[in-house]
């Protein structure tokens, strides 16, 4: 039904005018009591065999939202309601910003891709925390953060940039995101070089643990596909070496060779980050290389073409505790999540394992022994 209404609908709008359509029904029906009880009960159902602890978090499972659909923190109940296990905000910067001028989201349907070069449209890290600290939860659910540099920053200045941020926003996170990846942002990728990584993390760190005191404030970084194995590696190294919580594996590509796009060839050369489907297999690949490395150190969260229960029990068993999905919610639509768990739990009781926990990594233990 829902792939009829989207034919018929949402197919025929702008992309990113069919975003703000259903992200105001999401939020009217949340506000409804009898209403977002009922989609709860449909769309949410819980699974005790997913139940996950994450982070130092108790989660009602493993999957979650990606950042970049609330980006202001307008929806998280709205996206709880629908199923979602985590809600990750965002991308905040310390500045508020309009982004790229329109337009800057495009559909490539025969793909289930999306390419957006939004460019981190968003009220700003004050007005966002402002928004946090005045919020009235309706339903549980963990909250990620995610933080990015503005544009009109200089490099030289992006330290600064992120800590004002975080200073904002860490006491209403319970995890905070450095988003080092995002293709839409000029220079913002340089920073994922261990060099610039280094100080970067650490400030964040500090400012975080001084500005929330009475817990500490789970912190991980997300990374591009785009880097080369050797650059993964490091990344890797570097969050073990400072006690980084995790990492989240990946962030959208600007590849579009080797991909297998069918999409009209205008479409596909469009400037921007490529997610969804075509992004797939080097997310995992991403992922499977970081759980070599890192093992069970760090707290891996797979995120990137994930469309299905198999993709997400795929990204398990690869090494992710945690796994997140975005732009396949264009094409599935509401009852994405509700196939997700369901998937999940009967591939978890066909299994040897007797918990998610114990299917993380499994495969590539399989491979290392």
């Amino acid at each position: 039904m829902y792939k009829f209404f989207f034919n018929l609908v949402f197919k025929r709008m702008d992309p990113e005018e069919a975003h703000y359509l259903a992200f105001r029904w999401i939020r009217l029906a949340v506000r409804v009591p009898g209403l977002r009880t009922f989609v709860a009960a449909v769309l949410a159902p819980r699974h005790k065999e997913l139940r996950t602890e994450a982070l130092g978090l108790r989660m009602h499972g493993p999957f979650g939202l990606a950042a970049g659909f609330d980006k202001n923190a307008v929806a998280i109940d709205g996206m709880a309601m629908l199923g979602f296990d985590h809600v990750e905000i965002g991308t905040v910067t310390a500045q508020a910003q309009p982004g790229n001028p329109k337009k800057r989201l495009f559909r490539l349907v025969p793909d289930r891709a999306l390419i957006n070069r939004m460019g981190f449209n968003n009220e700003g890290s004050a007005a966002v925390a402002a928004r946090l600290a005045a919020r009235r939860p309706v339903f549980k659910t963990a909250l990620g953060v995610n933080i990015g540099k503005t544009k009109v920053v200089p490099e030289a200045e992006a330290v600064a940039d992120y800590v004002t941020s975080t200073e904002r926003l860490a006491a209403h996170a319970d995890y905070l995101v450095v988003n080092v990846s995002s293709p839409n942002t000029p220079g913002l990728r340089d920073l994922q070089a261990v060099d610039h990584l280094r100080p970067l993390l650490s400030a964040v760190r500090e400012a975080a643990d001084r500005t929330v005191t009475h817990r500490r404030v789970p912190l991980l970084v997300k990374i591009a596909p785009d880097l080369a194995d050797e650059d993964v590696d490091a990344v890797a190294d570097l969050a073990v070496e400072l006690g980084l919580d995790g990492i989240i594996a990946t962030n959208t590509t600007i590849a579009r060779d080797g991909l297998g796009l069918t999409s009209d060839p205008e479409l596909v050369k469009q400037v921007g980050g490529l997610s969804g489907a075509p992004v797939k297999q080097r997310s995992l690949e991403v992922l499977r290389r970081l759980y070599a490395r890192v093992g069970d150190e760090i707290t891996l969260v797979g995120v990137g073409g994930i469309e299905t229960a198999d993709d997400a029990w795929e990204r398990i068993l690869a090494g992710a505790t945690l796994i997140q999905g975005y732009s396949a919610f264009i094409y599935q639509g509401p009852f994405w999540c509700r196939s997700i768990h369901k998937g999940l739990a009967a591939r978890l009781a066909a299994s040897p394992y007797a918990t998610l926990a114990e299917a993380v990594g499994a495969d590539n233990r399989k491979v290392t022994a």
